[in-house]
C-alpha cells in the first residue's frame, strides 16, 4: 500500500481531531476536563462508548479469533448484555446519587483511605497494561503498513501516535472526547461496513451465500456446549467471563464511567449504557462475519493464513490481493478505532492519577490544572514504555492477552465494590493492599495447577474466582459498623 495515502490519512484524521478540539474545549475548566460540566448528550456519549470499547486489537484480533475460535465470541458479548444491566441498575444509581467524579471515590466513603487508594491503583495498572497493548497492535501495523517504509524507528512510531493522541485531549478531556469519540466510532463502523461489501464484490457472493459458505466450513460455530471442564470456549465459561469482564472493564472502570458521569443525568446515562449495549450485538457479529470472510477469501486464492492470528486481516487488506482502496478504507477504520480508545482511557486515567492518587480534586482551579497538565503528559511517556514492553514480550493474540491479564487486576475491584454493596460490614482498612495482592497471586496459582488437579480449564471466568478470593479475605478482616 502507497505510504502517501497512509500519510493523507493520518493528517485528515489529525486535523480533524484538532478542529474538535478548537471548538469543544473553548472555557474548558478542570470540572469540563474531568466529567464534561456534566451536560453531555446521552446520545453523543452513547456512539463514542461504542469507539471506547470496541478499539483496534477489536478491529484485529476478533477477526483473527475466528481462525481457532468460530463465533464463539458471540457468547461473550451475551454475557456482555447480562453484566450491562447490573450496571445500569445498580453502579450508575450509586455513582449519580455519590455525585462522584472518580468512581474509587465509594471505596474511600465505604471503608476508608487503603481501600479507597488499591482500588484506584488497580485501575490504574489495569487500564494502563490494557489501553497500551491496544494501542501496541496498531502501532505495530502502521509500522510496518507506513513507517518502515520510511525507515522510521518503531519508539519514534509510537511517540508521534502517543503525540498527536496528547495533543487534542490535553485540554478539553471529556469535554472533547465525547464528540471526538463518536466520529470516530461512526468512521470505524463505516470502513468495517465498505470492507466487507467490497470483499464480498471480489468474491461474487451475496448474503445468503456468504451465510451458506460460513456454515459449510464449519466457520460459524457459536455455541460450545462439549467438555466443560477441558474447553475454554465453553459456552459457561465465555458467558460469566463476559458478563463479569463488562461489570468490572467498564462499570468498575473510570474510563467508560467517565463518560457516563458527564451526562446531564442518571436517566440519560442509563439510557446511553442501554442503547450502546444492544450496538454491540451486531457489530461485533460484523466482525466476526468479516474474519469469516477473510478466511474464505484467503482460501479461495490459496492465500497462507499468517500463524499469528492477528495479522490476517492487516495482511490482506494493506498486500495485493484487493482493490488498494479496501487499504485506504482499513487505515481509516483502524486509526478510528485505535484513536477513540487510546484517547479516552489517557484522559481517565489523568483523571485518576490527580483526584485519587494526588488529592488534587479539591484544590484551587489553577492549582489543579497545573497538575493535571503534567500527569497527561507523564502518563503520555508511560504509555509509550509499555508499549515497548509489549513489542519485546508479547506473542499472543493481544485480545486473548487483555482479557487474561483483566482476569488479574480488575478481580480485586469486584471484590471490593461487591463486599461494600452486598454486606454492611466495614473492613480494617489498613489490611486492604495485603488482600487485593494475595487475591490475584492465588488466582495465579489455582488457573496453573488446575488442569493437573481437577482436570478443568480456566477461561475467562479466572476473574469470578480473583473477586471471590478478594471478597472471602476482605470477609475475614471484617469489623461489624
Amino acid at each position: 500500500m502507497n505510504p502517501i495515502w497512509i500519510a493523507v490519512i493520518l493528517l485528515c484524521y489529525f486535523g480533524l481531531l484538532l478542529f474538535i478540539s478548537h471548538l469543544t474545549s473553548k472555557g474548558a475548566d478542570n470540572e469540563g476536563f474531568f466529567i464534561g460540566n456534566r451536560k453531555s448528550p446521552w446520545y453523543i456519549v452513547a456512539i463514542g462508548m461504542v469507539g471506547a470499547s470496541i478499539s483496534g486489537v477489536t478491529f484485529i484480533s476478533v477477526p483473527g479469533w475466528v481462525i481457532s475460535s468460530q463465533f464463539a465470541y458471540m457468547q461473550m458479548i451475551f454475557g456482555y448484555l447480562a453484566g450491562y444491566q447490573v450496571i445500569i441498575w445498580l453502579l450508575l444509581p450509586m455513582y449519580y446519587k455519590l455525585r462522584l467524579t472518580s468512581i474509587y471515590g465509594y471505596l474511600e466513603q465505604r471503608f476508608g483511605y487503603w481501600s479507597y487508594k488499591s482500588g484506584a491503583s488497580f485501575f490504574l495498572l489495569s487500564r494502563t497494561i490494557g489501553s497500551a497493548a491496544r494501542l501496541f497492535l496498531v502501532s505495530a501495523v502502521l509500522q510496518i503498513a507506513f513507517f518502515d517504509k520510511l525507515h522510521v524507528p518503531f519508539s519514534l512510531n509510537v511517540l508521534i501516535i502517543m503525540g498527536l493522541i496528547y495533543l487534542y485531549t490535553f485540554k478539553g478531556g471529556i469535554k472533547t472526547i465525547i464528540w471526538t469519540d463518536s466520529i470516530l466510532a461512526m468512521m470505524f463502523i463505516s470502513a468495517l461496513i465498505l470492507t466487507i461489501v467490497l470483499v464480498m464484490k471480489d468474491l461474487h457472493l451475496g448474503w445468503p451465500q456468504l451465510i451458506t459458505q460460513i456454515r459449510e466450513t464449519g466457520l460459524g460455530k457459536m455455541f460450545f456446549w462439549e467438555d466443560f471442564g477441558g474447553d475454554k470456549k465453553h459456552f459457561i465459561k465465555y458467558f460469566l467471563g463476559g458478563m463479569f469482564i463488562t461489570i468490572t472493564m467498564t462499570g468498575l472502570d473510570q474510563d467508560l464511567m467517565q463518560k457516563n458521569l458527564s451526562c446531564k443525568t442518571l436517566k440519560d446515562a442509563q439510557k446511553n449504557m442501554t442503547w450502546f449495549s444492544l450496538s454491540l450485538v451486531p457489530i461485533n457479529l460484523l466482525f466476526l462475519t468479516m474474519g469469516a470472510l477473510l478466511i474464505i477469501f484467503a482460501r479461495s486464492r490459496n492465500i497462507e493464513i499468517p500463524a499469528a492470528s492477528d495479522s490476517m486481516f492487516p495482511m490482506i487488506a494493506t498486500g495485493n490481493f484487493l482493490t488498494p482502496l479496501v487499504g485506504i478504507i482499513f487505515i481509516i477504520g483502524l486509526v478510528g478505532a485505535a484513536f477513540s480508545s487510546s484517547d479516552s482511557a489517557l484522559t481517565a486515567l489523568t483523571t485518576s492519577v490527580t483526584i485519587d492518587i494526588l488529592n488534587k480534586g479539591n484544590a484551587p482551579e489553577a492549582v489543579t490544572r497545573k497538575v493535571r497538565n503534567r500527569v497527561h503528559v507523564g502518563l503520555s511517556l508511560v504509555f509509550l514504555l509499555v508499549i515497548l514492553v509489549f513489542r519485546a514480550i508479547n506473542d499472543r493474540s493481544i485480545i486473548d492477552t487483555i482479557f487474561t491479564i483483566a482476569g488479574y487486576t480488575y478481580g480485586p475491584l469486584l471484590g471490593l465494590y461487591a463486599f461494600g454493596m452486598f454486606t454492611r460490614y466495614k473492613v480494617n482498612d489498613h489490611l486492604v493492599p495485603y488482600v487485593v495482592v494475595i487475591a490475584p497471586v492465588l488466582t495465579y496459582l489455582i488457573q496453573h495447577f488446575s488442569k493437573q488437579l481437577i482436570s478443568y480449564v480456566f477461561s475467562f471466568e479466572l476473574l469470578l474466582i480473583n473477586g471471590l478470593l478478594t471478597f472471602l479475605f476482605l470477609w475475614l478482616i471484617r469489623r461489624r459498623p
